[in-house]
């Protein structure tokens, strides 16, 4: 019971864990132990989130659970999650504080994907194998997400820059696309097709494919000779009237009677259009940017040429010198495999005559062998012969020594099991007696006990104590919310009496003046009540303290008269001792 009215003594909530002192005075201090891989997995935790830019793991005034949390939720937060933390007025929290801590952090994990388990009791017990794996990716996952989000910030004020601001090269560069726009729309405007004759009405039909053909093309001015068709050409010349300049424009169905009847000579007068479009265009092209331009772009279109095929000319070549050594290899190959296969059938026929004369002889020899056996057989069979012929007379006795050799050997037997069955009880109790043994816990364990059952009740009564203060401020506030519907309720009953004059109104001014007054008197007492009470915990721990002192000089007294008093017993026993010599 001692034990466990030293274990579940009160402690003050919120607190650090009760203080205990030896005889002495001294503060003890419990025996921990500290796993050499858990502090190196601490320090590369903290290496890593120092790396990653998480500075606050530098003070050193912080605990490590609030440097690797806090480190856990600056990532968590740089990736973009949302976490109901905050670490910025909270730390050395309590017990009950920090696992509800690791809780949301835990809960936040599986909606990042992260690949690791991690449980609330391995952060609020510091386990730093399991916490390391957890951090690296966490670290990894805010670098990346830096990145991205870096490179975002770096385009939209790119963009953002460019819609106010421009570069020189920007200006020079839209001046000169205005001009080529404007330089390739003359081009085309005067190069579009315009029709010069339309052939009259009152002229015959046409009847055949080739003769439309070339009748249309007539119309926009294109001559179209062949040997045989001169007079036909002239005849529909005849028909041909000259147009207006606005009427010589193209219509979308005679470009599709044009299409729909010979492909391949539209095909062949668009070549054309094309050569001579280009022709038309290098020549503007030099006039326009000159001979020096020209000769410019020619030399750089062959220097890129003759470095295309200088590439080319050199993976051929290593090609060539691959294909070549790969072909000396294979002939090598071939010349070995076929020297070693005529040597090889002449190492087989060696072998294959040795062994065939090693067969015979084992042939031989196991003839010889079970000739040797049969003999021996006979021989052996003769003697068991002779010995019953002559052993005949002496079978009593040795029945009588092989019935006392079976007697002593089960004798001996029953003794071995009782002996065996004697072991297994000894071996069963001892097995007992080493379980009870185990079943007492140590010392170590013990302090361990301790030490969690003290944690889990500074947690209950922590717990104990946020519910009163719940139930205390719903209390406060319901009442609150009660006085404050019936100080309603009389206001307005009071107001619409006192609106009703002017000496009610008057009255009920200064009624209300007075309800203020002793309102504020009702706070003055309950501040100075507040201070008094203020000053008498001060108080208070003054003499806690005093009694501290007065503990200590108490446990320093008492060793000094035990000394003295073990000093006394010695010098006593000196004399005692010399009278007895």
């Amino acid at each position: 019971m001692a034990a466990a009215a030293s274990v579940f003594h009160r402690v003050r909530t919120g607190s650090k864990l009760g203080a205990q002192y030896d005889q002495e005075g001294n503060l003890i201090q419990v025996e921990s132990r500290e796993d050499e891989e858990q502090s190196v997995k601490l320090a590369e935790t903290l290496e890593l989130l120092l790396a990653a830019g998480y500075f606050r793991a530098r003070i050193r005034g912080l605990t490590p659970f609030d440097k690797v949390v806090g480190g856990m939720t600056w990532c968590i937060t740089t990736c973009n999650f949302d976490i109901d933390v905050d670490l910025l007025f909270q730390e050395n929290s309590t017990i009950g504080q920090k696992i509800a801590l690791t809780e949301k952090i835990v809960s936040v994990l599986p909606k990042m994907k992260c690949p690791h388990r991690l449980e609330p009791h391995q952060i609020q017990g510091l386990d730093f194998i399991h916490i390391f794996p957890v951090i690296q990716w966490l670290v990894k996952r805010a670098i990346e997400t830096r990145e991205e989000m870096g490179d975002y910030v770096r385009a939209y004020s790119i963009s953002q820059f460019q819609k106010t601001h421009s570069l020189p090269e920007d200006e020079e560069f839209l001046q000169r696309k205005d001009k080529a726009v404007r330089a390739v729309l003359d081009v085309m405007e005067v190069y579009r097709p315009q029709r010069k004759y339309r052939r009259q009405k009152d002229a015959g039909e046409l009847l055949d494919e080739e003769s439309q053909v070339h009748a249309t093309l007539l119309e926009y001015g294109r001559c179209v000779c062949v040997c045989g068709v001169g007079m036909r050409i002239e005849t529909l010349m005849t028909s041909m009237a000259a147009m207006a300049k606005g009427e010589g424009k193209l219509t979308v169905s005679a470009v599709g009677q044009i299409v729909g009847m010979q492909s391949e000579e539209i095909k062949q007068m668009a070549s054309e259009y094309a050569e001579k479009h280009s022709e038309l265009t290098s020549e503007e092209r030099s006039e326009r940017f000159g001979p020096l331009q020209q000769h410019r772009r020619a030399v750089a279109s062959l220097n890129k040429q003759i470095q295309q095929k200088t590439e080319e000319l050199g993976e051929l070549q290593a090609k060539h010198a691959e294909l070549s050594v790969i072909c000396d290899e294979a002939k090598n190959k071939l010349m070995e495999v076929t020297g070693l296969h005529s040597h090889f059938y002449l190492k087989v026929l060696e072998k294959l005559r040795a062994l065939v004369t090693t067969s015979e002889n084992l042939k031989q020899q196991e003839q010889e062998f079970r000739s040797h056996c049969r003999e021996e057989m006979l021989r052996l069979q003769q003697n068991i012969e002779d010995l019953k012929s002559t052993s005949g007379p002496d079978t009593e006795e040795l029945r009588e020594r092989n019935a006392l050799i079976d007697k002593q050997y089960n004798t001996d037997k029953d003794k071995l099991q009782k002996i065996r069955l004697l072991m297994a009880r000894r071996n069963r109790e001892i097995a007992i007696l080493q379980r009870k043994i185990d079943d007492v816990p140590s010392r170590a364990e013990l302090t361990q006990y301790q030490k969690r059952f003290i944690e889990l009740y500074s947690q209950v009564s922590s717990t104990h104590k946020e519910t009163k203060q719940f139930f205390t401020l719903y209390n406060t506030l319901d009442d609150k919310k009660v006085y404050l519907e019936k100080e309603v309720s009389t206001q307005v009953s009071s107001l619409n009496v006192a609106m009703s004059s002017s000496a009610a109104k008057e009255q009920f001014l200064r009624q209300m003046e007075q309800i203020v007054e002793g309102i504020k008197q009702s706070r003055n007492k309950m501040e100075r009540k507040k201070q008094e009470n203020k000053m008498r915990r001060d108080q208070l721990n003054d003499e806690y303290l005093e009694l501290l002192d007065k503990q200590r000089l108490y446990f320093k007294t008492v060793k000094d008269f035990k000394e003295e008093c073990r000093r006394n017993e010695m010098l006593l026993s000196k004399p005692r001792a010399k009278g007895a010599s």
